[in-house]
Order: structure tokens, then sequence, then C-alpha cells
């Protein structure tokens, strides 16, 4: 029986916005870990079948399929294909969903997952020009009401009753474990340092912040309510930022000598509300535990992306899982959130760290634009 394994995954740093990752052109940045994965794996990039790519704003420097531009970028023979995929949020965590079909239904050998966000060259919103993307019929089914994520984190904040002190905390926290995280080498093995044009290497991830307090994060103003509880401390980070996977099954990865690092072993998608918009991490994990027939208490290790400090949270509380084994690196909030990459950036930590802590199966879920979420289960190998 066909399986999808992961025989190798690398990230860039991630940069912050207009910081020093901001003059790398998103072809770029995304053929830089392109190249990292052939170099690290020994791969002939001929054996690529497809580069399945996650872009959220597919405009500008982002467009034209960049999935088809960065393979050629990297120098990979023309025979290598590319689509571009826009699951929001959730783009490249979709490219390895859509990749691990494939592998499985024998339609790819070997395929690349992966994707990319230049946030601070393509700004958040810059594909629509103004225009209504959503249409009446929508926004009469919802009140006239058109979503906003920044509010639909209000909504959770509140429906759970978390305070904003609670919600500092977790973020001050989300840091704290991303700096212990660099601090002990953690997230060297699978960062791909990025040299710039005038020498400068990249090597380490900008928006971790160091020495924060309670006290200096209530001194924010709220972003999106003015009596509200989200800041920009308790939110994700605008970043600029790549990642890929090279995933084959079992059977190729031992004809082409490479050694698999984990399996996919369960992949489900969940909608729910898109007002409140990111709820959709709580279903979507019940969901891949009944499919994978697996008990919550069997994940040694979380991943729920940090779009905003009451989204984990909120997983948290109705799922009951261990707060230890939640986000164990630190995320979105201080490592930051490159939209189109981030899913592959998240899926790329969580496999490096089942390696390096002998952890049977992680799970990694994210809520997206539209009120939904993917869920993936890894199994280590």
């Amino acid at each position: 029986m066909r399986d999808a394994v992961i025989v190798e995954a690398v990230r860039t740093p991630v940069g912050k916005r207009n910081g020093s990752l901001s003059g790398v052109h998103p072809v770029s940045l995304s053929a830089h870990v392109l190249r990292a994965l052939a170099e690290r794996s020994g791969i002939d990039p001929g054996v690529v079948d497809d580069v399945i790519w996650g872009c959220v704003s597919q405009v500008g420097q982002q467009t034209l399929n960049i999935a088809r531009n960065a393979p050629l970028a990297a120098g990979w023979p023309e025979s290598v294909t590319g689509v571009t995929v826009d699951r929001q949020c959730g783009s490249s965590q979709q490219a390895v969903h859509f990749a691990a079909a494939g592998l499985v239904a024998g339609q790819y050998d070997v395929v690349v997952a992966g994707g990319v966000e230049s946030m601070s060259r393509v700004p958040m919103f810059s594909a629509l020009l103004d225009e209504d993307p959503l249409g009446s019929e929508f926004l009469a089914r919802y009140g006239g009401v058109a979503p906003n994520q920044g509010i639909g984190a209000e909504m959770i904040a509140e429906r759970w009753g978390f305070s904003r002190t609670q919600l500092d905390e977790f973020s001050l926290a989300s840091h704290e474990k991303a700096a212990a995280a660099q601090d002990d080498g953690r997230f060297d093995a699978q960062i791909a340092p990025v040299t710039l044009d005038d020498g400068t290497v990249v090597s380490r991830d900008e928006g971790v912040r160091r020495g924060g307090t309670v006290a200096k994060l209530a001194g924010l103003n709220p972003a999106f309510k003015p009596d509200g509880v989200i800041t920009a401390a308790n939110s994700s980070q605008i970043s600029d930022g790549s990642a890929a996977l090279l995933m084959t099954t079992s059977e190729k990865a031992r004809e082409l000598g490479l050694t698999p690092i984990a399996r996919v072993h369960t992949a489900v998608l969940a909608g729910a509300d898109p007002v409140i918009m990111l709820t959709a991490p709580i279903p979507a994990t019940q969901k891949v535990l009944r499919r994978s027939g697996l008990r919550l208490d069997e994940i040694g290790a979380f991943e729920v992306n940090e779009a905003f400090a009451p989204v984990p949270l909120a997983w948290l509380a109705d799922l009951g899982a261990d707060p230890k084994a939640l986000n164990p690196n630190g995320g979105a909030i201080a490592l930051g959130h490159p939209l189109g990459g981030s899913g592959a950036r998240i899926a790329t930590t969580l496999v490096h760290h089942l390696r390096d802590n002998g952890i049977r199966y992680g799970l990694q879920t994210m809520c997206e634009g539209g009120g939904q979420a993917n869920a993936t289960i890894f199994e280590l190998l």
C-alpha cells in the first residue's frame, strides 16, 4: 500500500515586515528553499514530479504561478511543474495534503510541498484592488457583515471569556519558548540561512522579542475595537518567509536511498462560521482524531497556529490537551506568520521537533480565512 513520507523539511528564517528579507523577491525566497531541499537530500531535482506551493496574495511579484517560477529560478529542470494553492493561511499545509493524496493515489512518486509569502513586498489584501470579493448573496446570508479576522479574534475572546492579561501572558510565553529554542539551537537544522546581496547572512527568526512583561504589553492600544483585547502584541506578526518539504513514498525513498523523517498519518479539513472565522481548528482536530483512530493523549506535540492568542487558547480550552505540548518552540506571535508559507513552516518545525525528541505523533492545525481549518497528524519514522 502506497504512503506519503517526508524525507526533508527546510525553511528560511522568518523575517519581520520591512526587515532583512524584505529585499528578497518571493520567487528567489522560494527558489532558495528548493535548492536547500535538493542539496540536503542529495536528490536530482529532475525526479520531482510537481511543486505544490501555497501563496495567499497572488498578485504583483507573487502572481503568474509562483510555483512554476520558483523551480525555474532555482535552476531545476524545465520538466519540473508547479501549481499554486490558496487556502488562505493554510495554503502550504493544504499543499502538504495535496502532495500526500497524489503520492497515495499514484499520481506522484516525488513531490515538493511548501509555500511563500513576502508580506513586505506584497502587502496583505493587495489582491483586492478596492473590489468586493464576497458578493451580495454572501453578505445577505450573514446579515451584511463582511468578515474581519481581528473582530473574529475579539469575538472568540469574548465567547470564551479570555481577559487581556491572559492573552498577553500567552503571547509572552510564545516569545519565551521561541527565544529558548533559538538559544538551544533547536531551529538550526531546519533553517537554510539566506545570504543577501550585500553578503549579510540571515540565519535567525527576526520576530522573537526578549524581556517583555505584562505591564509593558498593557500599554498597547487595542487594534480592532476601542474597548477590545486584541493588540499587536497578542497577534501574529506580519512576516516574510518560505518553507518546503520533500515528499515521496516509503518504497521510492528506499529506491532513492533517502531516509524518511515522518509519515503523513491523517489529513482532514473542517469548516465553521466564516464571521467569527477562526474557530475551525477545534472541529478539525476532533475530526482528525476520529479519522486517525488516535486518542488526544497519544499525540506528543501540537502546533496550533497563533494567528491571535485567543485561537490556540480556545482550542486548548475545548480539547483539553496538555498545555506543555502546545507550540513547544513558540508560534506565530513570536516567530511570525508569512501567510502562504506558514503551514509548511509549522510542518517543518513540527517534524524536526518529533525527530529531535523521539515523539511518535504530532498534530498541526491552523485557522484560515472563510472559517476553515486543515488538521494533519504526522507519525515519526
